[in-house]
């Protein structure tokens, strides 16, 4: 699934190639001609495209994934996509540190190479999965999901991988199996952080078991285009954009079936602060700071107002009815 890249990313609809310049260019060129009252509500929506087609072009940081776009409802937001520079150095990833620019500073030190993940449980295929036969189970897509941090900040972030439903039908779980859990990486020799008292490691995440079956719950090999960087929770990490980005586990190395409730890592840390489902709620605050509000990474200037929070960070209309009848405050 690897392939070269230019660091180019996605083609520009009516040229071979692509530049921050040729992008700039056009741009100024569409408005003056929209000022003009020349271009109407077709050009408006290629501008739309051709902006978004830049803001997704690939850093050339890493090797590309062929990716092609997903079909997926809700699957691809129209926001702005947050700077990669940002997006990869603004990082919560405690086994490399507590700072956010620590995971940036001290990842380098995983290794990613050789990687497989153990799934075991109540299923009727466990087994080990190479990193490499997992890329190549089902076709990469491109995801822009909005992630919503429990701190109260935000990002807009284009991954790169596959729901997570199609391995799961691999697997094939056995009907007594009603969550996931997903455990992360934690060597001290390659993580840092692993060996602070801040968690109880190894990190721990789950799921229920309809909501690791929803397609939009994505196991993601990418971002941007190309392979996870380190920091970002390469090789493959766990994202459920409708829940605090806590709950999407990072470098995983295991995946277990069970019956009961996993035991996770933040709410074991704090259970009246980070509850099991942690879905992304505006109307439930955190004891120390309101939800009600985010502040989108990106948009830092002395006027820039804070965004207001979204019911299930956007995504109601897709994953409202796995809910339907629960108190979401009492379930948070």
């Amino acid at each position: 699934m690897l392939i070269k890249t230019d660091g180019q990313g996605f083609i520009h609809p009516l040229s071979s190639e692509i530049t921050p310049e040729s992008a700039y260019q056009s741009r100024r060129s569409l408005m003056r001609l929209m000022a003009g009252g020349v271009a109407g509500a077709a050009l408006a929506s290629w501008a739309s495209r051709e902006a978004l087609a830049q803001d997704r072009a690939a850093p050339g940081q890493h090797a590309a994934l062929a990716r092609s776009k997903s079909s997926v409802a809700g699957a691809l937001s129209l926001e702005k996509v947050t700077e990669y520079k940002l997006a990869s150095s603004y990082n919560n990833f405690y086994e490399f540190g507590t700072d956010k620019a620590d995971p940036a500073k001290n990842a380098h030190t995983l290794k990613t190479t050789p990687w497989s993940v153990e799934i075991e449980g109540l299923v009727r295929k466990p087994g080990r999965h190479a990193l490499e036969d997992l890329l190549k189970l089902s076709a990469q897509e491109e995801r822009v999901y909005r992630l919503r941090c429990v701190e109260g900040w935000s990002m807009v972030i284009p991954w790169v991988g596959y729901s997570l439903s199609a391995l799961i039908k691999k697997v094939e779980p056995l009907g007594s199996a009603r969550y996931v859990e997903f455990v992360t990486q934690a060597d001290p020799k390659t993580m840092p952080g692993v060996g602070s008292r801040v968690l109880d490691w190894p990190y721990v995440e789950g799921l229920r078991m309809d909501e690791a079956m929803h397609p939009l719950t994505l196991l993601a090999f990418g971002m941007y285009g190309e392979v996870l960087p380190n920091q970002s929770g390469a090789p493959l990490r766990l994202v459920v954009p409708w829940k605090y980005g806590f709950k999407s586990g990072k470098s995983l190395v295991k995946i277990r079936f069970t019956d009961k409730q996993p035991a996770t890592a933040w709410n074991k840390a704090a259970a009246s602060e980070y509850g099991f489902y942690s879905n992304v709620n505006p109307n439930v605050d955190h004891p120390r700071w309101s939800q009600a509000t985010e502040r989108r990474i990106g948009e830092d200037g002395l006027f820039a107002k804070k965004r207001k929070t979204l019911m299930f960070n956007g995504y109601e209309a897709q994953v409202g009815q796995l809910y339907a009848g629960m108190d979401l405050k009492k379930h948070f």
